[in-house]
């Protein structure tokens, strides 16, 4: 039907400078030049509307149907490009302690490994294809189902977490804030949290994000410091109808936060925390959380990612080895997680700069699962980072594949902090 309207447009509107032209021929040239400019004009203006229109409304629902997010319209300059990678330091802490992707659980019950923390309730449920914890209610608190569950973080943590985020309704005037708090006392009571929030709202309020962190020695609100960010999807963190990766990398007493693997705040000074919750307000239809991880230890105080290469120098010529636990895999298979890729890097920088070394590379899992299921699966890992390190560049002859289960654990199967150890790939010198 467009299509038809074009072209009966252009017709209309080429017929009209035909006759247009006839009755100029009466008129000095100056006036039939100045007509047929306009004329033309106009002309090409309809055709192009007509065009941009469809080509719009094309765009727009081939967007709708893949199910992707809104990207921003300009272009990232290449100050802006080099500000965001120089801000793109998060390394993800070496032990798991907790982690929940939320495969195995049931859409419509209450994620298995959550708990309330004073109200609100949560249930499993699925958007873009990924399964997440809804908050059902307005104004909830959830924290992990810890051990002990008011002190179970390290003085070097990380913390990764996925939000989905859409636009606001903009009849209803629905918005959505996501809080991510962080604790010093034993009970919520004792109002000795702080906090980060990500908020988004139609209109001009745009999203945004906001912390409010206690300095060390609390002793009243004087204590605090703020920070705000606005408008995250014009500064390009941001993707809305989409799935966006959360982080938080704290060392000894300064944090940082990172929205998609670019840093947001730098904070030098804070108080160590002890746990941490999800804090859900107003009404929203996707709040919620997904893919969460809790690791211990993160990159040092300072340190540099130029310093990388050099510890895995320093591992292999003090103990003829290299073992990692940030080689991440998808549960129950051999494809390797994204995040996985930084790691493997480091590996590949050392055998090209060394090209006649040779490794084993041993693929090691928990106990979690029967021989039968974790002997081929660790063989299979350890080959995908073979794979993954020739496509670096790596020569495959200098790497042998070696899948050892579960039968050399480092930890006690017993607890999550000793399988997280246990999951691990080591590159042993030959």
């Amino acid at each position: 039907m467009k299509k038809a309207m074009i072209v009966l447009s252009v017709f209309l509107l080429t017929s009209l400078a035909a006759n247009g032209q006839n009755i100029l021929r009466n008129l000095g040239e100056r006036a039939k030049n100045a007509v047929e400019n306009n004329l033309g004009n106009k002309v090409e203006k309809g055709v192009n509307d007509l065009l941009n229109g469809k080509r719009k409304d094309k765009d727009s629902k081939k967007a709708e149907k893949a199910g992707v997010g809104e990207e921003p319209s300009e272009e990232m300059t290449e100050a802006e490009i080099a500000t965001q990678n120089a801000k793109n330091d998060f390394v993800r802490g070496s032990v798991i302690l907790f982690e929940d992707m939320m495969d195995g659980e049931q859409v419509g019950e209450f994620p298995s490994k959550w708990d309330i923390v004073d109200d609100g309730s949560l249930e499993v449920a699925v958007v873009n294809g990924k399964k997440y914890a809804q908050f059902t209610t307005d104004y909830n608190r959830v924290t992990p189902l810890m051990t002990n569950p008011k002190h179970y973080l390290p003085e070097v943590f990380t913390i990764e977490w996925d939000m989905f985020i859409s636009p606001q309704d903009t009849e209803t005037k629905e918005y959505g804030e996501m809080t991510f708090e962080i604790n010093f006392g034993y009970s919520t009571k004792d109002y000795r949290s702080s906090s980060v929030e990500f908020w988004w709202r139609a209109g001009d309020q745009g999203t945004r994000s906001r912390y409010n962190i206690r300095k060390p020695g609390f002793s009243g609100d004087a204590d605090y410091i703020n920070g705000e960010e606005w408008d995250l999807v014009q500064k390009k963190l941001v993707k809305k109808n989409a799935w966006n990766h959360f982080a938080v990398s704290f060392n000894k007493r300064a944090m940082k936060i990172y929205i998609n693997g670019v840093r947001l705040f730098n904070i030098p000074n804070m108080e160590a925390p002890e746990w941490f919750w999800f804090w859900q307000g107003g009404n929203y239809k996707y709040r919620g959380f997904t893919n969460v991880v809790l690791a211990k230890g993160g990159v040092e105080l300072y340190e540099q990612k130029t310093t990388d290469m050099s510890a895995v120098e320093k591992a292999i010529a003090e103990t003829g080895k290299f073992v990692t636990n940030n080689i991440l895999f998808e549960t129950g298979k051999a494809t390797l997680k994204p995040e996985s890729m930084e790691e493997i890097q480091k590996v590949a920088d050392y055998m090209l700069k060394n090209p006649t070394a040779r490794f084993e590379v041993q693929g090691h899992t928990d106990n979690q699962g029967s021989d039968k299921i974790n002997d081929p699966l660790s063989q299979q890992r350890a080959e995908a980072v073979v794979k993954a390190l020739e496509e670096k560049g790596v020569d495959p002859f200098n790497l042998r594949p070696v899948g050892k289960g579960s039968h050399e654990p480092v930890a006690d199967n017993k607890t999550e902090e000793g399988r997280a150890k246990n999951r691990r790939v080591e590159f042993i010198k030959k």
